[in-house]
């Protein structure tokens, strides 16, 4: 982004106040005329991923046996080459990844996942969830996790019979894969939680995030973030946080350009899906094979609370990205994409 001019005392005597005035306008103009363009970028990002949503060709698939067995692996950036041999892929009949975005975020923010995965011939679909992105709905009529999830289920029940998908879903979208597993379980080869909420069964997904922001009745008398869409002698019905503690939760390790992306793109939080309680079952939601992915340097979902998750719901396998704040797809990009792919060849 365009900096403003900072001057001496000396420099504004010699060459007096118009001038100054003469450039700061101009740095003003350079500055507007950036945010525009990214303004821009973002709006064609995100049609972009709308159309990647859209994708429904792929493989012919089964289910594989899962292992029972733990695994943890950190991994730093950057990789020595962020790019998979198209031959490790070979033998991977799930070669679909549905990827899930976290609350006030929407497709638009895998663009470099999606990039990294389908040159190494995966099937990347980023979805907006009801609301977000550059779907239409007003996220103040979004009351319920079913409202919410309804682009993922609606993609899962117009899946093939024979197929199956790999799900990934980040920080709130967490949930919303927990409640596609309930609902779908035989249609997902495995679940993959970053830095999400995965939640047990009768949790509200707030509760994951209770640590950070208060108890929900601390947090829905006092934030000054809600957003009361049916009047304010109403219950909220949103929430969205000021955009420098946004940059302080969730981007803290992640480059300035996304920042910027994120700071254009970010929409309201509906906030009736996170309250509410999901009804997870052993049946189903207990057969899905999950994943979870931890980030070490998170302000939003503490470290802490993460392997809290870790432990009392435990998944197949636990990976742990080294320097990355809330969004590794911003600022881990490599090690996630490399995350994702050894996941993606567990048998």
């Amino acid at each position: 982004m365009g900096n403003f001019v900072c001057m001496t005392k000396k420099e504004t005597k010699e060459k007096g106040h118009g001038s100054r005035s003469k450039r700061v306008g101009r740095s003003q103009r350079k500055l507007l005329a950036e945010e525009e363009l990214l303004h821009r970028q973002a709006l064609s990002m995100a049609l972009q991923q709308h159309q990647f949503s859209q994708r429904f060709e792929g493989s012919m698939s089964r289910r594989i046996g899962g292992s029972t067995s733990s695994r943890r692996r950190n991994l730093d950036d950057p990789l020595s080459n962020s790019k998979q041999a198209p031959n490790i892929l070979e033998n991977i009949q799930f070669k679909k990844i549905i990827l899930i975005h976290g609350e006030g975020f929407g497709a638009w923010c895998w663009y470099k996942t999606i990039a990294q995965l389908e040159e190494v011939g995966l099937q990347p679909t980023a979805l907006d969830l009801t609301g977000s992105g550059i779907d239409l709905t007003d996220t103040n009529n979004v009351t319920t996790p079913a409202d919410y999830s309804k682009p993922l289920i609606d993609y899962l029940e117009n899946l093939p019979e024979d197929e199956k998908v790999m799900l990934v879903g980040h920080s709130s979208g967490g949930a919303c894969i927990s409640y596609a597993l309930e609902h779908f379980p035989q249609k997902i080869s495995k679940a993959v939680y970053l830095c999400a909420t995965m939640v047990s069964n009768g949790q509200r997904p707030f509760d994951v995030f209770a640590e950070e922001l208060g108890s929900a009745e601390r947090f829905m008398q006092e934030s000054q973030f809600l957003i009361y869409g049916n009047g304010k002698d109403k219950p909220p019905t949103g929430f969205m946080f000021e955009k420098q503690q946004m940059k302080g939760l969730y981007f803290n390790q992640s480059p300035t350009k996304d920042v910027a992306l994120a700071m254009v793109s970010m929409r309201p939080t509906p906030l009736g899906p996170i309250m509410e309680k999901l009804s997870l079952s052993p049946e189903k939601y207990g057969t899905g094979r999950r994943f979870y992915i931890q980030t070490l340097d998170d302000r939003a979902l503490s470290p802490d609370v993460q392997e809290k998750l870790v432990r009392e719901n435990p998944p197949e396998g636990v990976f742990k990205i080294k320097g990355s704040d809330h969004c590794p797809f911003f600022s881990k990009p490599q090690s996630l994409h490399k995350m994702l792919v050894e996941i993606l060849q567990i048998p």
